[in-house]
């Protein structure tokens, strides 16, 4: 397992969580890292995406202000914070990884290997 997601859990409307991506690769530091989400009956979709730098971040207009992503290239992680929780981000979050960089972090298919998926539900 390259990725491992963990954070997810039940929080109110207007609430916290912050999932983690822990990579067992030795070279995470040279990886860019997506988040993508799927919820029931739904494709997945794009949330946010930080290069291998750690300097270029990217969101879905949906998380815009409200989410944030971050890396500790020591820890092998890469975080997502997400403020002010809405019913609607309710699904499973999924991290993602490739060697470098890509020309657009929102495509799914941009990304090599995938964590398996940590469940966020927000209850209205």
């Amino acid at each position: 397992v390259q990725l491992q997601a963990s954070g997810g859990g039940l929080v109110q409307a207007g609430g916290s969580l912050r999932l983690s991506c822990a990579a067992s690769r030795p070279d995470f530091y040279r990886h860019a890292v997506g988040w993508f989400r799927q919820a029931p009956g739904k494709e997945r979709e794009f949330v946010a995406a930080i290069n291998w730098l750690g300097d270029m971040t990217y969101f879905a207009d949906s998380v815009k202000g409200r989410f944030s992503i971050s890396r500790d290239n020591a820890k092998n992680s890469v975080y997502l914070q997400m403020n002010s929780l809405k019913p609607e981000d309710t699904a499973i979050y999924y991290c993602a990884g490739r060697f470098f960089n890509t020309p657009n972090y929102y495509y799914e298919t941009s990304y090599d290997y995938w964590g398996q998926g940590t469940q966020v539900t927000v209850s209205s």
